[in-house]
């Protein structure tokens, strides 16, 4: 018995800090990370270059992989009908029927970044 739970122990300990290895400081700048790694999780499990990560009364956060950003919010809003229009900073500028709308983006960690859609999209 006191195997099983050294071994559950040791388990732990080494999916902790694998996941802190992995992550390391933006496990603290955020304060929804639980939310975010756990869809990074989903997002390394599936196919899709996206996931949602949460919904609030101003906007949608997104989490994607880092090695196509822009390509994967762009094709994002251009099926939702926006017409990229011009990058400045992290922030997309996207127009449709003379509205514009900034999809915001920032690195969580060198593999991953977020990207914020406003609600009313």
């Amino acid at each position: 018995m006191k195997k099983l739970i050294l071994g559950i122990v040791i388990f732990f300990m080494l999916v902790s800090g694998i996941i802190g290895l992995r992550f390391g400081s933006a496990l603290f700048q955020e304060e929804n990370t639980t939310e975010i790694l756990a869809a990074i999780f989903k997002l390394e499990s599936t196919d899709h270059p996206y996931k949602q990560v949460s919904v609030n009364s101003e906007s949608i956060m997104f989490v994607s992989k880092n090695n196509n950003g822009s390509q994967v919010i762009k094709e994002f809003m251009e099926v939702r009908g926006w017409v990229f229009q011009e990058q400045m900073g992290s922030g997309y500028f996207f127009e449709k029927d003379e509205v514009t709308v900034v999809v915001e983006t920032r690195l969580f960690t060198g593999n991953y970044f977020l990207w914020k859609v406003p609600r009313e999209f």
